[in-house]
């Protein structure tokens, strides 16, 4: 299947170049699949689009403006169906042919997408235009290797601090400490997902220094990791984390609706800004996360910055494949990213949309931009990752001195080399992992194979509302859900064994009563 995908990936690329203005040898075969002389791409072409429900009737529209204004003849006939960026990889690899012609996913997602053959590259003439127009950490984000496999769509995807103003006064901001004794003193929390996400957990470490570097090869797979979290430097990190878990006033969340609920600090990003700016009002504040102190030296909180891509899958036909370029260039330009900005505030990665007057009056985007200042680019993380470095969190909170802290990363770290050092027997097995069983997405229950391609979990004593999903190799790289790639919910308190079906690429879920 991928020496096929890879036939078909090669044949994109060169007729993505003639859509794009560059020149390209001439394809041999399949002569039928050719463009038609000067390169035409007049026709109308039936397509699938997934995009994020928020924006499903914009990209409509935003489709029917590039047919009547397209001078080339192009005419798509979409149909533009609601898929996250979070589930967009899982649907896409689970059956590549089934996906969307173009779909959108986070930036975490696209090594697994390249190794799954399901992103066509860009051309040269593409690849250049989108270099020259876009925020190169947006671009990095888009490349493996030398090669571009996507279009950014946003350089939002990363997180900062809102605040109440009633609560923080605007001299505090810039202090853990101050910040803490604010909320203490008002009785209102401190919230940041410091036992329950790696994804926050990692600014700790970000502002001593730490690096957790990840290294693939031209397939994405990855071969290495260079990871400085255990460390003098990750000592402190973990010490500067404490300040904050120990607090009566520290909650694990996200959640811009907390401010409804006793908080007065919220860690979270631009997607929450409707909801925090509904319930604050003009009493929103919103800035950088701020420094914290230890041993007398003084360290700016770190982050993640990335974005938001949008892929195209490969295609059979070739004058297809090239009309697909044309439009994702539109949907991701200039004027297509200020419209998304405009109807869900999604911020540009556009480099004349981010200067655009209206982007740069957005407190939630200024925030982000002060905070980018000390983030670290995204780049490809082995999917294992995330559940090892969430638990630092956790263990961390209950450490009572300097040895429990540097047992924390010592376990970290025994962790991290185990991800290189597994069996082929362990990276092939499966396991089933949620919130269940007095377990909240931090324990994989083991499976077995029990006929050819079908795996079942022990008896497992499941509650209503309970969600879950089996995975490969103790790794978020391959995974399967309910149908539409969401969690498998539990709709009655009962005893149940989660049986896995595998048929190619793809994969069932389904609950057993007991």
């Amino acid at each position: 299947m991928k020496k096929v995908l890879a036939m078909i990936l090669a044949l994109v690329m060169v007729f993505a170049l003639c859509a794009c203005g560059g020149s390209a040898p001439a394809a041999t075969e399949p002569a039928a699949e050719a463009p038609a002389a000067g390169g035409e791409l007049a026709g109308t072409y039936d397509i699938t689009v997934w995009v994020a429900d928020a924006i499903v009737d914009l990209t409509k529209q935003q489709i029917d403006d590039f047919n009547a204004s397209n001078t080339d003849g192009i005419t798509f006939n979409a149909t533009v169906e609601a898929v996250g960026e979070g589930d967009a990889a899982t649907k896409m690899i689970t059956d590549v042919e089934a996906g969307g012609d173009i779909f959108c996913f986070a930036q975490d997602q696209f090594a697994r997408l390249v190794q799954a053959g399901a992103l066509a590259k860009l051309g040269v003439a593409a690849g250049e235009a989108v270099r020259s127009a876009n925020d190169g950490s947006a671009v990095t984000a888009a490349t493996m290797g030398d090669e571009l496999f996507a279009y950014p769509l946003t350089a939002d995807n990363g997180y900062f601090m809102y605040y109440d103003k009633t609560v923080i006064p605007e001299e505090d901001v810039g202090s853990l400490e101050k910040l803490i004794a604010d909320c203490e003193a008002a009785g209102k929390y401190f919230a940041m997902e410091n036992e329950t996400s790696a994804w926050y957990i990692a600014s700790w470490f970000f502002g001593t220094g730490c690096v957790s570097e990840w290294e693939t090869d031209s397939d994405g797979a990855f071969v290495s990791v260079h990871d400085t979290f255990n460390s003098p430097e990750g000592l402190i990190a973990v010490k500067g984390m404490k300040k904050l878990l120990d607090s009566k006033f520290y909650l694990s969340s996200s959640d811009g609706a907390g401010f409804d609920a006793g908080c007065a600090v919220v860690v979270t990003g631009t997607w929450a800004y409707e909801t925090v700016a509904g319930i604050l009002g003009e009493n929103l504040g919103a800035a950088a996360l701020p420094s914290f102190e230890v041993d007398g030296q003084t360290y700016h909180m770190g982050s993640f910055s990335g974005c938001k891509l949008m892929g195209i899958k490969p295609q059979t036909d070739a004058v297809k494949a090239a009309a697909l370029h044309k439009l994702a260039q539109y949907l991701t330009g200039e004027q297509g990213q200020l419209e998304r900005f405009n109807a869900v505030a999604w911020g540009p990665s556009n480099l004349n949309a981010q200067a655009n007057e209206a982007v740069q009056a957005n407190v939630a985007l200024t925030a982000l931009q002060a905070q980018n200042a000390y983030a670290q680019v995204q780049g490809q993380i082995h999917g294992s990752w995330w559940d090892i470095a969430k638990v630092i969190g956790t263990d961390v909170k209950n450490a009572t001195d300097e040895a429990g802290l540097q047992a924390a990363l010592d376990n970290y770290t025994a962790a991290i080399s185990a991800v290189f050092n597994m069996t082929d027997e362990q990276k092939n097995a499966w396991s089933v992992i949620g919130a269940v069983c007095g377990t909240n997405w931090d324990t994989d229950f083991p499976m077995t194979e029990v006929e050819a391609g079908v795996f079942q979990s022990e008896v497992l004593e499941l509650k209503a509302g309970d969600e879950l999903k089996c995975r490969q190799g103790g790794s978020w790289d391959v995974n399967f859900g309910a149908a539409d790639g969401e969690n498998v919910k539990v709709d009655a308190d009962g005893s149940y064994i989660v049986q896995l079906t595998i048929d190619g690429d793809a994969g069932t879920v389904e609950l057993l009563a007991q």
